[in-house]
Parts: C-alpha cells; sequence; structure tokens
C-alpha cells in the first residue's frame, strides 16, 4: 500500500545483492551466465577497491591520531 501513495519502500543496504543471491539460475543460458560471472567480477573487483581505500584512510587516521597522542 506503500507503494501505492507514492511513499518509498524502506530497503536495506544489502537488499540488491540478497535479490541477486535468490534468482534462478536455471532460467539463464550458458552465455547469460558467462555474462553474469562477469558481471560479478567486476563488482567484486570494484567492491575490493572501496575497502582498500577505506583501509588506508583507517590507517592515515590512526598514524594522525597517534602522533598527537
Amino acid at each position: 500500500m506503500a507503494e501505492e501513495d507514492g511513499d518509498q519502500v524502506r530497503r536495506t543496504r544489502d537488499w540488491a545483492l540478497a535479490e541477486v543471491v535468490r534468482e534462478d539460475l536455471e532460467l539463464y543460458s550458458a552465455s547469460d551466465l558467462e555474462e553474469r560471472i562477469e558481471t560479478l567480477e567486476v563488482e567484486i573487483v570494484r567492491t575490493r577497491a572501496q575497502l582498500e581505500r577505506k583501509a588506508a584512510k583507517r590507517a592515515a587516521a590512526d598514524a594522525f591520531f597517534a602522533k598527537r597522542g
């Protein structure tokens, strides 16, 4: 009913990933599955890069505040 009223449905941060893992892979052709794997691999690389950036920021903050304390 909330969607009918124009209100947005509140979703968790991982809703898209939950949707992906629930998909029925039997519906995909072999080439579709290959494309899906490529897409997921690109997303893994993107996610790892973000994780590395966050780790670098954390290390810089830790180093900065260790000098002050």
